[in-house]
């Protein structure tokens, strides 16, 4: 699906919210490998299950085409700052939710990227007949965990031992969902 673009100012930066084209491809495959090496906070670390810029506008072109899934960039000054997926599933049982992912570089936190692109996609989900909204956030992820409560999200599971980080150490995942009636 797509969505019609937007445009915010927060804290001195301008961007818009739109969704991902094509010519995208190649920057979001350069963005997310740089944001998987900025923080412990994604499930993979730089360089693993890498997309590159084909692999993107295969992806773009299936979630465009779906009425399932949404998959928005936020850009500023020309450059792709974040992005974030909403996926459905084809199966009937699942047809009434998707799973939500954000990315953003570390340059732009603090900045409301992640908060629009968060909110641009609960938008187009309620618009959508979307019943529920979920996603994993890792435990130590304080910041990120309250921003979704503040949008609705429950916390619905803990998923222990989950992931090892670079530390050694074992944590844990929240599974969070919004639903609507």
């Amino acid at each position: 699906m797509k969505i019609n673009k937007r445009k915010y100012a927060v804290n001195g930066l301008t961007y818009i919210i739109r969704s991902a084209t094509n010519e995208d491809a190649r920057q979001l495959s350069e963005v997310r490998l740089q944001i998987d090496g900025e923080t412990e906070n994604m499930d993979r670390e730089r360089g693993e299950a890498f997309i590159d810029a084909p692999g993107f506008e295969q992806m773009i072109e299936a979630d465009t085409e779906s009425r399932k899934n949404l998959f928005l960039v936020a850009e500023a000054n020309h450059r792709i700052v974040g992005f974030s997926r909403c996926e459905g599933s084809p199966l009937r049982r699942f047809a009434h939710k998707v799973e939500f992912g954000v990315c953003v570089l570390k340059a732009y936190w603090g900045h409301g990227v992640g908060t629009n692109l968060l909110k641009e996609s609960i938008a187009w989900a309620d618009a959508h007949d979307v019943k529920k909204m979920t996603l994993q956030v890792l435990e130590t992820n304080d910041k990120a965990v309250k921003l979704y409560e503040k949008f609705g999200f429950e916390r619905e599971g803990l998923l222990k031992r989950d992931k090892v980080l670079s530390d050694g150490y074992y944590y844990n995942t929240i599974v969070m969902g919004r639903t609507v009636d």
